[in-house]
């Protein structure tokens, strides 16, 4: 299995939306970039690390990052149901816990753990990085049905039908066969 490591870029709050933010991961060459949605509360405790690393150095995630002591690495392995799957594994990958994506990207901020994806999974989700664009492509396959069917109901106010079309046939997709 061939992986690819991913590295923080930004993060830029949704507009229109104060509990929504769009965390930006490229691929260490800075060619392809991943964007990851992320609630209020991990945002800021993103920014917080950002924009004081220092004032966070005695706060629990840090004393439990120090505490691990050995090193580890997160996977990210798969997209159920809108969320990426993520694994966080020590070296000897005989421990392991799954993760939100949000998750792993603070704790590899705090941490300097790597965070890899599978190849395959990067090249289905991932869009040319432009570090001069002004807006971040959200994949609708990572989006949460609520999301989906506010899009949807902006894209057919909009008058969008295609783009209707093709989220409602995601939402059709994440349904239990009946």
């Amino acid at each position: 299995m061939k992986r690819i490591r991913l590295r923080f870029e930004s993060i830029q709050q949704v507009a229109g939306s104060d509990e929504l933010a769009v965390i930006l991961l490229t691929d260490e060459a800075r060619k392809n970039a991943l964007s990851v949605v992320c609630d209020e509360p991990m945002t800021r405790q993103i920014v917080l690390r950002l924009q004081s690393p220092d004032h966070c150095k005695t706060m629990l995630p840090e004393a439990l990052v120090a505490m691990l002591g050995e090193p580890h690495e997160m996977m990210v392995f798969g997209l159920h149901d809108g969320q990426y799957q993520v694994v966080l594994a020590d070296a000897s990958y005989q421990r392991n816990y799954r993760l939100r994506m949000s998750d792993a990207v603070l704790l590899s901020i705090i941490s300097g753990f790597p965070l890899y994806i599978e190849e395959m999974l990067m090249r289905r989700q991932c869009v040319p990085f432009d570090e001069q664009a002004t807006g971040i492509a959200i994949p609708i396959n990572t989006m949460d049905v609520e999301r989906l069917n506010l899009a949807m109901q902006k894209a057919i106010d909009e008058e969008n039908y295609e783009l209707a079309s093709k989220l409602r046939d995601e939402m059709k997709r994440r349904k239990p066969a009946e």
